[in-house]
């Protein structure tokens, strides 16, 4: 669910006051930035992944079970580097008005009739 326009205007307002009061803050939070961090990992990763296949079918061409244990070791540390950027979308709270906390926990409960 998105923000309404005068929430995000309170958040801006907030951001802008937190800027100025802290200039330590702004400056550590403006050099880590999350679209680059991700893009590197996902280009490392992509990279890796393309790697430990070359080695693989290098390995096999080989007939070296070692090496092909490294370049499925290579080929992990990719995936898990992709894997690292996606984000997982958010389950949707039950429509009931009370809510005890989790998703599965709504179910387990409505399924059961408590």
């Amino acid at each position: 669910m998105g923000l309404s326009e005068h929430e995000q205007r309170l958040l801006e307002e907030l951001e802008k006051d937190l800027y100025e009061s802290d200039q330590g803050f702004a400056n550590r939070v403006k050099k880590q930035d999350p679209e680059r961090k991700s893009s590197t990992r996902l280009i490392l990763g992509v990279l890796s992944l393309v790697a430990g296949l070359g080695m693989l079918i290098f390995a096999v061409s080989l007939q070296v079970a070692f090496f092909g244990i490294a370049a499925f070791a290579v080929m992990f540390i990719g995936v898990v580097l992709i894997s690292s950027n996606l984000k997982l979308p958010s389950i949707p709270s039950s429509g009931g008005g009370k809510s005890s906390g989790s998703f599965f926990e709504d179910r387990w409960n409505k399924r059961f009739g408590e």
